[in-house]
């Protein structure tokens, strides 16, 4: 096997670069035939510099959340952290909902409403319970100078099973990127072409983020370095780690996305 592995890049605002359409790019990315899908120019410079400013302003409400061999420091919830709560989630996502809608920071909405474009999808939305309560629609991460986001991989098949939440339904989890603020040196994705399975767990760190480096040894990888207004895809069930940022923050919006079907005609987002 090679030792890398390639992303593929679209160049949305170029009208000379035949922009993609439909489902290949998804099931490019389930199948493991693609790192990383980027997409430049899909949302305007208007829209992204505005959104910027809006979510520097919440820069002060972030939350760290402190692990043996690392920390995320997020603005806005995360499921993962609360599977044995939703109940607290839930009640987290609606007050970041409220917040940031307060200040008009609807990157996400602009977001999901062109990807449903590029896609070809007949629906994008953000997740609901069947009693109505909503998942969060995004959150922004912030990459200090010298913190590594350690290996790890994202599956809510897997961790939601047994909540009774309607993710744990999912056939498909794939995850979207918008790049806030490039840091000055550093801050890779390094994404490996090899997906959990339950004899990684001897390789957990215990109380800590992720799992060894060693969980990968031999498997193809990908790094990518995302520029400021880039927006990116990626199958987050292979094992991926943000390396260490240099300087000045790198900051990111995101959110997970899934299908509950090989149709791939209907996204549902949550965080």
């Amino acid at each position: 096997m090679p030792a890398t592995w390639d992303r593929v890049v679209h160049h949305i605002d170029d009208p000379t670069s035949p922009a993609p359409h439909g489902p290949g790019l998804l099931k490019g990315l389930v199948s493991g035939d693609h790192a990383v899908v980027v997409l430049r120019g899909l949302v305007s410079e208007t829209e992204f510099a505005a959104n910027r400013q809006r979510a520097a302003t919440l820069f002060g409400e972030a939350a760290t959340t402190r692990y043996a061999n690392g920390s995320l420091t997020t603005i806005g919830p995360y499921l993962a952290k609360h599977l044995a709560d939703p109940g607290t989630y839930f009640e987290q996502a609606a007050a970041a909902e409220e917040r940031t809608a307060s200040v008009g920071f609807d990157l996400a909405d602009r977001v999901r409403d062109e990807l449903a474009e590029v896609l070809a999808l007949d629906s994008f939305d953000v997740a609901r319970e069947s009693d109505g309560r909503a998942f969060a629609s995004k959150n922004v991460r912030i990459y200090s100078d010298g913190v590594r986001t350690p290996l790890h991989n994202d599956n809510m098949m897997r961790d939601a099973a047994g909540t009774g939440l309607v993710l744990e339904r999912l056939r498909h989890h794939l995850s979207v990127v918008v790049c806030l603020q490039e840091c000055d040196g550093g801050g890779e994705l390094e994404i490996h072409r090899k997906q959990w399975e339950p004899s990684d767990e001897r390789f957990k760190i215990v109380d800590g983020l992720g799992y060894d480096d060693a969980v990968t040894a031999g498997a193809p990888f990908h790094r990518f370095k995302p520029q400021a207004g880039d927006v990116y895809l990626l199958n987050p069930t292979y094992y991926h780690s943000i390396e260490k940022p240099t300087g000045t923050d790198r900051v990111t919006m995101g959110f997970f996305f899934g299908f509950f079907d090989d149709t791939f005609s209907d996204a549902i987002a949550w965080v």
